[in-house]
């Protein structure tokens, strides 16, 4: 064995070992010998190079993935990539390349990468989105959603970016910025692909309870308030002198009485069919309301409120009273029914309204507790019935049932629930996306292509010029093609496919990615599938997660999964962020590379004061901590880091540093202390390796120092454990350093100790290495193969994560407090398995606890078993 530890060397040979070995490759074991367990991050798209945000993401899941093999789990941990998007069409534009050939390009560097830091994927596995074989099945599903009606094409306003040139869903567009570039986003007019998500809504919903155990709750929670149950009624509001109605949607129809006006959406049929009868006045404003919609904005951004009565009247069908029709922009005609009645006096939107506009505000809930007061309004709490007719005295959760169900007989209304989830446009105006396999034949109409047809492949290139008309469009080649019906000229669909398609189901593809006739094989699927572990950041909240739950429930009902839901457990990763050191004197902020700054910093390591060039004064210099980027100065290079410190130390750093789910301030000198300890733990191997004891038990009389270091070893497996079940990666590392430090505490050297010291040495060693495993497995490698002569990687030698002893990890004796009247007084020792009456009898024997007691009397003995006692005494 070396005297000096050589990162690199040791990591090329193990990786090159478990290549030849196919360590990692994953097969279905249909017998079930060995429990399965599938660990998957969310797969990368190629932009070029890794950054640490990445080797944060993958190393957890490597971890793992390690981990669980090491406890005997038949482990999937496959990769690939999400190829297709606007990036390389956006490289096409700027750099004068080819997307497929920027594409894999990128791909093969950062394989590269990936690979250099160890990462124990089944790279058989592999898929890639832009490759035919790939999207051939975005296409077969397609057509399967296309057979169950779940696929469609309308009219629609989408959510268009001007800077990309390109739509958006829902979800990319909210806040009314692009998801991607961060600009303004408008809507337009356009013939759009539809998925039907809203088939499973309700599904989506009440799917949440089988993964909540699993989920974070903010996740969760973002996508119960995305998908957006009301649960209320409809009521039809006649409108005066017509035969027309207005239906709304409420969720309060017990504040019906309260309603001053009946107020719709700027596009409202209603308003379409009576615009020649409004003023000129009525008109403009209209149409300056419609020019702002056009703007999207955030589901629940607070707007500042505008509208315009337009003179016709509503009739409301509870009280009969004539009510005023406005229009408000606060109306959305995607949402409900792009009406709703207004009742200032109970809700605080329409509160809002009614005094800018100075309509009337009625009081028709008060407090169900008369003690309570008056009800200050808007009063939007549930309460009873005042000023509602026959209604009045019924508490509010009652009148809301009766009420529905009286508007149902009376037939101007019904119970109803509703949600805010839309269906997902999936039409793109790209040429590097999976094209939509659909055809329009001037005979046939729409028509779908052929199963046997597929894929419909790309064309080598298209005239990308980043003006918005599809590529593909100005490609004959391509959308030139014959009717499968009566074999007629026709025309391909030119718009491609979003590209979340591919990443909403790609990890069944993992299951059995050769498949050339179908998507996989579902006995593959069912066995590995769903997921055990997905781990990625929480920014998919609403998008990717909600887009794989749907085609989950989909695949279901096709009959290629038996399961509801795509993954058991998520986990969602903080950023990795750093430093950064700016002027922004000028008003616009110039970054300065930390290199190129004097720092000074406070006992805890926090900056106090910074300072960078002579141009620049120092106190005109900033910091703060942002996300890594080489535009701020603040981004670090994994290859650099690799380079210098090797992919172990490096790993090891990202794992330990921070929870997991918090973010990660980087700190080189971190990453120093990785290196140090992993340095340490090799030359603690190297020094003790030719004393140690090989017997598979120590002798039968034991020393003090080994019973001690046998208990640390043990309480450092249950430790390590059970922080790993729970996913939490940066204690166990803490665990590792401090079991390092005991084997340096033994008190002896190697040559001078006796036998049992030896055992419990090599016991303590070999459990750090495997337990380091996880986290370093290179070096976890040499140091197994040194400590057991075994030349194979570990788990084909028969590793497996140690064993926990709870009679070895139980303390000879524990510290008991001692209380009198609740204050700290003593400490006393006892041993783990003393009784109540034992640990009372220690704590009163003890000299000074009758200090303080000072013969009062005892009023009572409180003893918790294990930690302490206290001793009421009288004042």
């Amino acid at each position: 064995m070396d005297d000096k530890y050589f990162a690199k060397k040791i990591e090329k040979k193990w990786q090159a070992i478990w290549a030849g070995s196919k360590a990692f490759e994953a097969e279905p074991d249909p017998e079930n010998n060995k429990p399965k367990f599938y660990a998957l991050e969310m797969l990368p798209y190629p932009s070029g190079n890794l950054h640490m945000g990445h080797v944060r993401n993958y190393s957890a899941g490597d971890a793992l993935a390690w981990y669980k093999r090491l406890k005997g789990f038949n482990v999937l941990h496959p990769i690939g990539w999400d190829s297709f998007g606007q990036p390389a069409e956006d490289a096409a534009v700027k750099r004068g390349v080819n997307p497929r050939d920027w594409t894999e390009k990128n791909i093969e560097t950062m394989r590269g990468q990936l690979e250099r830091l160890g990462l124990s994927y089944d790279w058989r596995r592999q898929i890639y989105a832009h490759r035919p074989e790939y999207y051939k099945f975005d296409q077969w599903f397609f057509l399967k959603m296309y057979e169950m009606g779940l696929a469609y094409k309308r009219m629609t306003q989408v959510n268009w970016c001007e800077t990309d040139q390109a739509t958006l869903s829902n979800e990319q567009a909210s806040g009314g910025l692009c998801w991607r570039c961060g600009n303004p986003v408008i809507k337009k007019d356009l013939e759009q692909w539809f998925l039907k998500t809203t088939a499973y809504t309700p599904e989506l919903l009440e799917g949440m309870a089988s993964i909540e155990a699993g989920w974070p709750q903010n996740v969760l929670k973002r996508q119960q308030d995305w998908i957006g149950r009301s649960d209320g009624a409809y009521v039809d509001f006649g409108v005066s002198g017509t035969e027309e109605k207005i239906r709304v949607f409420t969720t309060r129809i017990d504040t019906i009485y309260g309603a001053n006006a009946v107020v719709v959406a700027a596009q409202h049929d209603i308003v379409e069919r009576n615009r020649e009868s409004f003023s000129a006045d009525v008109r403009t404003k209209i149409d300056e309301i419609i020019d702002e919609s056009l703007k999207p904005t955030e589901r629940d951004e607070v707007i500042e409120k505008d509208g315009v009565d337009t003179g016709l009247k509503a009739i409301n069908p509870f009280s009969g009273e004539e009510l005023p029709i406005w229009v408000g922009n606060y109306v959305m005609m995607d949402y409900g029914t792009g009406a709703v009645m207004s009742v200032p006096g109970h809700d605080e939107r329409d509160h809002e309204f009614a005094v800018q506009f100075g309509l009337d505000i009625r009081q028709v809930i008060a407090p169900l507790d008369p003690a309570d007061g008056a009800a200050e309004l808007p009063f939007c709490e549930y309460g009873v019935l005042v000023n509602s007719a026959d209604w009045s005295g019924k508490p509010s959760t009652d009148a809301k049932r009766e009420m529905a169900a009286f508007a149902a007989s009376k037939g101007f209304g019904e119970p109803a629930t509703t949600y805010r989830l839309r269906d997902w446009g999936i039409s793109r105006q790209r040429f590097w996306g999976s094209p939509i396999p659909m055809i329009y034949c001037v005979d046939c109409g729409v028509v779908s292509e052929k199963f046997e047809n597929l894929p419909v492949r790309l064309p080598d290139s298209a005239p990308i010029t980043g003006t918005g008309e599809s590529p593909l469009a100005k490609v004959p080649e391509f959308y030139e093609t014959t009717c499968p019906n009566c074999e007629g000229p026709a025309r391909r669909e030119t718009d491609t496919m979003d590209t979340f398609v591919d990443s909403s189901w790609y990890y069944y593809r993992y299951t059995d990615p050769t498949n050339e006739i179908m998507p996989f094989d579902p006995f593959a699927a069912n066995y590995w599938a769903p997921v055990d572990q997905y781990i990625g950041g929480d920014d998919h909240a609403v998008m990717h997660l909600i887009y794989a739950r749907f085609w989950t429930k989909a695949l279901r009902d096709m009959g290629l999964v038996q399961f509801d839901e795509p993954f058991s457990r998520l986990l969602t990763q903080g950023m990795v962020v750093g430093e950064t050191f700016f002027d922004d004197s000028t008003g616009k902020r110039q970054y300065f590379p930390a290199d190129k700054v004097t720092v000074e910093r406070d006992a805890k390591g926090r900056i106090s004061s910074a300072s960078a060039a002579e141009t620049v004064p120092p106190q005109a210099l900033k910091f703060a901590v942002e996300r890594m980027s080489k535009s701020k100065g603040n981004g670090v290079d994994p290859d650099e880091m690799v380079e210098i410190y090797g992919a172990d130390a490096t790993r090891l750093f990202v794992m330990f540093a921070a929870p997991i789910e918090n973010e990660l301030v980087w700190n080189e000198a971190g990453i120093e202390g990785a290196a140090r300890f992993i340095q340490r733990l090799w030359r603690q191997v190297r020094t003790w390796i030719e004393f140690m004891d090989v017997r598979e038990e120590p002798a039968k009389s034991d020393s003090e120092a080994a019973r001690g270091l046998r208990r640390k070893t043990h309480q450092t497996i249950k430790r390590v454990g059970d922080s790993l079940e729970t996913l939490q990666f940066n204690t166990p590392v803490a665990a590792l350093m401090e079991l390092s430090n005991a084997v340096g505490d033994v008190g002896t050297e190697p040559a001078n100790a006796d036998e049992n010291v030896r055992f419990a040495v090599r016991e303590a060693l070999t459990s750090i290495v495997l337990m380091l495993t996880p986290f370093s497995p290179h070096v976890a490698e040499e140091l197994y193969s040194v400590l057991t002569g075994s030349e194979n990687w570990m788990l084909a030698a028969g590793a497996r994560f140690p064993e926990f002893n709870s009679e070895l990890a139980r303390e000879d004796e524990i510290e008991i407090a001692v209380q009198v009247n609740g204050k700290l007084r003593s400490r006393v020792f006892a041993s783990p398995e003393a009784t109540r009456e034992d640990l009372e009898k220690l704590a009163l024997d003890d000299a000074r606890t009758q200090e303080f007691i000072n013969g009062s009397e005892i009023r009572k003995v409180i003893v918790v078993p294990g930690r302490l006692v206290n001793v009421v005494v009288a004042a």
